[in-house]
């Protein structure tokens, strides 16, 4: 048998990425990845290997010096390098969030000056929604934009901003009731701001703040902080798509691209921890045999790889409906929310099948163990998934009576 979560119907080139990918996380992520994750220890040099890859641009058009590729190759792309460790894939992810909104919805001018330094790596790309007293009500955003002449002034704190310290361009939503009056719905009143800073951490630039690090249970390794902006001035120019109101809807189809990244970390996470069950529960052995021919063991190894499949099916056509230039709210929400729990599941199934000895920092499922977790809160939880699947269900299924 093949190996799990294969995809049918991929191109030569599809295929030369994703085998690249693979040995590079095979032979640069996997050997290195548990001891930098229990150093917190950002990896630079698997990031270096990444941009000698090219895998900044690989979403980014041939003309501003990307790959051109689509998003399915860019989801199994992460779905290979979260295998190795998730982290990274975190690392990449807020990039091409941040190209793709650029590349949909950026002016010419901000093409033209961003992606093809973003393309290149030379400029890392994070996004911020998220406040300390927001969760996932996104109308509840406090942070606001106010017009001064040619440029806004920005003030308000922003919470889980991933890449924080390594990023040079923040994409910032924020309130900004310019243009609309009172009693405007909240979601029309947003806009994003693309906002330049020198990476690192403390003032980066006046009237910008990254604090250090967010100490976390498990995704160790990249960069979690808040924002804080006071008195933060960015030209009027580095409104995204050079026009108010429209951030919400701007951040709301990056986030679909998000959800299938996530879904993706989720199969990758999950490829890994059954590869770590299998290999284990035959190499260990009990009432003079390996585990593996006990009857429980493969009932539960059964169930994995199932939920493996699974996952990355669902995976794999959120990512195809979007790149057909069609809605896709609901799969990728159905793939966020499937992947994350089954993610959790086989992990979890893995770390039984090693006994006492998945609790110990010595082997690799106690690192999946606590990064698992993240993948069921990051870009929206189960219940905002669910909320999203069942509204949409009720569109396609209208009752008519």
């Amino acid at each position: 048998m093949a190996r799990l979560a294969q995809t049918a119907g991929l191109t030569d080139v599809q295929q030369e990425i994703l085998a690249t990918v693979r040995d590079f996380v095979d032979k640069e992520i996997i050997p290195v990845a548990t001891e930098l994750e229990h150093r917190d220890e950002y990896p630079q040099a698997i990031v270096d290997g990444l941009k000698e890859l090219g895998l900044f641009g690989l979403m980014i058009p041939e003309e501003y010096g990307g790959l051109g590729e689509s998003l399915l190759t860019y989801a199994l792309c992460v779905e290979e390098i979260a295998r190795g460790w998730m982290s990274v894939s975190g690392i990449i992810n807020t990039h091409f969030i941040v190209a793709y909104m650029l590349k949909q919805h950026g002016t010419q001018e901000q093409k033209d000056h961003f992606l093809p330094r973003m393309a290149a790596g030379d400029i890392r790309g994070a996004f911020s929604m998220s406040e300390p007293g927001l969760g996932s009500d996104v109308s509840a955003i406090t942070s606001k934009a106010v017009r001064d002449g040619e440029e806004y002034v920005l003030n308000g704190q922003k919470m889980w901003l991933t890449n924080g310290g390594t990023s040079s361009l923040v994409a910032v939503l924020v309130r900004s009731d310019e243009g609309h009056p009172e009693g405007t719905a909240p979601h029309r009143s947003m806009t994003t701001f693309l906002v330049e800073k020198e990476p690192g951490f403390g003032e980066v630039r006046p009237g910008l703040t990254i604090p250090g690090k967010i100490d976390k249970m498990g995704y160790k390794g990249v960069d979690t902080t808040e924002l804080i902006m006071d008195g933060l001035r960015v030209p009027a120019d580095r409104v995204l798509g050079g026009v108010t109101g429209r951030g919400f809807y701007q951040m709301m189809d990056g986030v679909e691209v998000g959800r299938v990244n996530v879904a993706a970390r989720g199969c990758g996470v999950a490829q890994r921890a059954f590869e770590l069950g299998v290999g284990y529960a035959q190499q260990r052995h009990t009432f003079g045999k390996p585990i593996a021919q006990h009857q429980a063991i493969q009932f539960k190894l059964a169930e994995m790889a199932t939920k493996v499949e699974a996952a990355h099916a669902m995976m794999v056509n959120a990512a195809r409906k979007k790149d057909s230039g069609e809605r896709n709210d609901l799969e990728a929400g159905m793939a966020k929310y499937l992947a994350s729990e089954y993610c959790k599941e086989v992990v979890e199934d893995a770390f039984r099948i090693h006994g006492g000895y998945g609790f110990s920092k010595e082997y690799e499922i106690e690192r999946l163990y606590r990064e698992a977790p993240m993948l069921l809160i990051g870009e929206g939880t189960a219940e905002i998934q669910k909320m999203i699947i069942g509204r949409r269900l009720l569109e396609e299924y209208r009752f008519q009576g």
